[in-house]
């Protein structure tokens, strides 16, 4: 009964996890959730007593290769949009044929499964246990789909390094460099912190002069333009006035 339960819970949460992955427009978030659906197949491995696969589906799908693929996404950018040009010509017809031959397969595992007599666990591991039965399996009859697979994920790993290398236009700026640039500018001091000698020390607060003046300098932009956007100025002239130039340099 808590095996029934088991895999209809986590069924309904691994078919939503894969449409979750397949139709969002954000590569993180579909990273995320083929994670998810990836842990559901630990624990249905786990609930059939193969804790063998479900350490490896952990250990090595989910928290190696996974986990890689989330990270270089997050290096790229999830901001980064798709290219509609094609860089190989053709690759929109190859896609639409493997594409096909995928969907052949799947109709060909479910018609194997809903119509092939179950062999049963005992049966399946009959040759000395669940591990050496995989490893027979996978080095005997399966040999030829392990190594493509294997192949595949070493391609998928470094196209991975590829989109997550960034050729430099410029030479790299040095220590040395930023110091001289900045005792060149019109302020070689620090930037005063936010709130300084204000009335209270938040980070969205401009500074003020030891002359009570606004120091500008000293609001984060991108919290400026947040607290234009949404309406949070403060009632002083002054500061809202240093709050809102600020954004219009950020937005430049």
């Amino acid at each position: 009964m808590g095996e029934a339960i088991t895999f209809w819970v986590l069924a309904v949460v691994s078919v939503g996890a894969a449409l979750g992955m397949v139709f969002n427009r954000k590569a993180v978030y579909s990273a995320l959730m083929l994670g998810t659906v990836m842990l559901c197949l630990a624990v249905m491995y786990a609930v059939q007593d193969a804790p063998f696969l479900a350490a490896v589906q952990i250990i090595v799908y989910t928290g190696a290769v996974m986990m890689l693929f989330l990270f270089v996404l997050m290096l790229v950018g999830v901001d980064s949009t798709d290219s509609l040009v094609e860089t190989l010509k053709g690759q929109r017809f190859w896609a639409a044929i493997a594409g096909l031959g995928f969907a052949a397969l799947i109709v060909l595992a479910v018609g194997n499964v809903v119509f092939a007599e179950p062999a049963g666990l005992a049966a399946a591991t009959a040759q000395g246990g669940y591990i050496r039965s995989i490893a027979l399996l996978l080095f005997t009859k399966y040999v030829f789909a392990f190594e493509v697979t294997s192949a595949l994920l070493i391609t998928a790993a470094l196209g991975a390094m590829v989109l997550a290398h960034r050729e430099r236009l410029t030479e790299k700026v040095t220590q040395k460099d930023l110091s001289r640039a900045r005792f060149l500018s019109d302020q070689p001091s620090p930037l005063p912190g936010p709130g300084t000698y204000a009335s209270g020390n938040a980070i969205d607060m401009p500074a003020r002069l030891p002359d009570g003046t606004v120091a500008e300098t000293s609001v984060n932009r991108y919290i400026a333009r947040f607290d234009v956007e949404q309406g949070h100025l403060p009632e002083d002239p002054a500061l809202a006035e240093a709050i809102k130039h600020s954004a219009e340099e950020e937005s430049k």
